[in-house]
């Protein structure tokens, strides 16, 4: 086996007693507390050992008194395996390298995040992330000599080298039960529903959830599409004796015209969004056809998560202490060939994985007739 990829090792628990840190980090998604769960199961109950939860990622970690507090059993129940969100909270804003001040300028703020880790007293740090949090969190800990593991999660499903990542298979759940309830409506109406879903800069679930759901027609950021191509797809239905089609679309596909639609949010920050209205309009234009649009944002990312959400946070839980137990540090777990591996955690955010074009479920799509705008 190659030594870039290892697989779950079972080390003897008799080990000297350590503290563990861990947070959240980056959007919140479904199976963050399983992680939680899991993480203190393995620490506390297999090795002895201390776990102190960092709220609100390096948030946390700059405040004075750092914000923290110990988990146990008590804590982390069976019954936060159903909760969504995460128990610790999380943030995907303030760098820490490029802190915004009040005063709108930018500031070096990544010494006390490392001091406050120091402040802890913590043996190694885990941290539950995307691609995004993990290039912040491997250079505060190279940069602080912190003893650091990952645990992938993001709903996008983009973060290399791993097959899942803990929030991905609720996201498609919820967005494939969308397209369930759309659909009896949308027939009875004679409509064109479009279904906007998140999927920042990879379309795995879209293209997920429109296999699953019956979607006539999925758009993706990996394949450019033309609209006409789009029209003529509901034209080719209706002629067939449907009369209504469904549309599944990722965020950051770009608009007809070209550019990417994006959303201006309070204090500045733009966020993709928008992109199903644009399209609602113009193929109303084209088809003549009554469109709705129905936007799921954040829906995506809360609830209950689902049975695969919860194995696979158990087994990345598990996994990242035991490698902590190893003296093995730099790493984030994954899931590959249906097990649990260990891979550098600079391969992991090397680049993003997003959707083959000549994948097997691109392949599926065309195979089952559903239009991708480009043929």
């Amino acid at each position: 086996m190659p030594k870039a990829v290892r697989e779950s090792a079972h080390p003897t628990p008799a080990l000297p007693r350590k503290t563990l840190g861990l947070l959240t980090s980056g959007g919140d998604c479904a199976g963050l507390n399983a992680v939680i769960r899991a993480v203190v199961a393995r620490a506390v109950q297999g090795y002895g050992w201390r776990v102190y939860g960092i709220r609100h990622g390096t948030m946390g970690l700059l405040r004075r008194p750092v914000e923290f507090e110990e988990l146990d059993m008590g804590v982390c129940n069976n019954n936060i395996l159903r909760q969504g969100g995460t128990i610790l909270g999380t943030t995907n804003k303030g760098n820490p390298f490029a802190f915004t001040m009040p005063d709108g300028t930018l500031m070096d703020r990544s010494q006390e995040v490392i001091d406050g880790v120091r402040q802890l007293g913590i043996d190694a740090l885990i941290g539950v992330g995307g691609d995004g949090s993990f290039r912040i969190l491997r250079q505060l800990a190279q940069e602080g000599g912190i003893n650091f593991v990952g645990i992938p999660k993001t709903i996008d499903n983009d973060i290399g080298a791993t097959e899942n990542s803990v929030g991905y298979d609720t996201a498609v759940m919820v967005a494939t039960e969308a397209l369930d309830r759309l659909q009896p409506t949308a027939a009875s109406h004679d409509r064109v529903m479009i279904l906007e879903v998140m999927g920042r800069d990879a379309g795995h679930i879209a293209l997920a959830a429109g296999i699953a759901g019956g979607a006539d027609i999925i758009l993706i950021p990996e394949i450019p599409y033309t609209i006409e191509l789009v029209a003529q797809r509901i034209d080719q239905l209706r002629r067939g004796g449907r009369n209504f089609a469904l549309i599944m679309v990722a965020e950051a596909v770009p608009a007809p015209a070209g550019g990417s639609v994006r959303q201006q949010h309070a204090g500045g920050t733009t966020t993709y969004g928008g992109i199903g209205h644009i399209l609602g309009e113009v193929i109303a234009e084209l088809t003549g056809a009554e469109t709705r649009v129905t936007v799921l944002g954040h829906v995506q990312r809360g609830g209950q998560p689902t049975w695969s959400d919860r194995l696979i946070a158990s087994a990345f839980g598990v996994h990242a202490v035991d490698l902590i137990a190893e003296g093995i540090f730099d790493r984030m777990v994954a899931w590959q060939n249906r097990r649990v591996v260990d891979i550098p955690l600079a391969t992991a955010i090397e680049s993003p994985r997003r959707v083959e074009p000549d994948g097997t479920l691109m392949r599926t799509a065309r195979g089952l007739g559903i239009c991708l705008g480009d043929a």
